[in-house]
């Protein structure tokens, strides 16, 4: 059973298996992370402008109610329940796609970027994904394929580009902290060399 999760783990891209060393969670790099952004961008795109065509208002209705959850996250300032609720929003549209190939491939990359967008939820940002999750609803609800599109595929851009401005950030901070000094010696002080 062991084994089998760690296969499992390991098709979804969150580990790594080493040869004669072990299993190590899978570390993504930044700049492999803004490409899975880019994918993701163009399967939201398709989706986006499939649903448009083949929604019904019950199903538009369940979408505005994830929405509205997201929207209570936002106020209430929890970020937990709004990551679980924005996974379910972006999964539900997937199903909704009705494209089985197309749902794994992009439930195997959202599994890769879940560290990256996770630490993009602040109470800022929750707000600008609501909003943006709200364009998104009433451009499908329309029947509007290429303002559909567009919107999911802007949607997933602006993550990439909020997730580089984090990074950006991070390592600038970094640069800018002053190095610690080194650690005083213990014991009596030498005279002379």
């Amino acid at each position: 059973p062991v084994r089998e999760a760690f296969r499992m783990l390991e098709e979804s891209g969150l580990v790594r298996t080493v040869k004669n060393r072990g299993v190590f969670v899978r570390d993504v790099a930044v700049e492999e992370a803004l490409e899975i952004f880019e994918v993701r961008a163009v399967m939201d795109l398709y989706v986006g402008r499939k649903l448009a065509e083949t929604i019904t208002p019950t199903q538009v209705k369940e979408l505005r109610q994830l929405v509205d959850a997201m929207d209570q996250a936002v106020k209430g300032n929890n970020a937990r329940d709004y990551h679980r609720f924005n996974l379910k929003f972006h999964d539900r549209l997937l199903e909704l796609a009705d494209n089985a190939k197309l749902t794994a491939t992009y439930r195997k990359l959202v599994n890769e970027l879940s560290l990256f967008r996770r630490q993009n939820l602040t109470p800022e940002t929750m707000a600008i994904y609501t909003r943006e999750h709200k364009q998104i609803v009433k451009a499908i609800a329309a029947g509007d394929p290429e303002a559909a599109g567009q919107a999911m595929f802007q949607h997933v851009m602006n993550s990439r580009e909020r997730t580089l401005e984090y990074y950006r950030g991070k390592n600038a901070q970094a640069k800018a902290a002053p190095a610690k000094a080194p650690a005083a010696r213990r014991g009596p002080a030498r005279v002379g060399a």
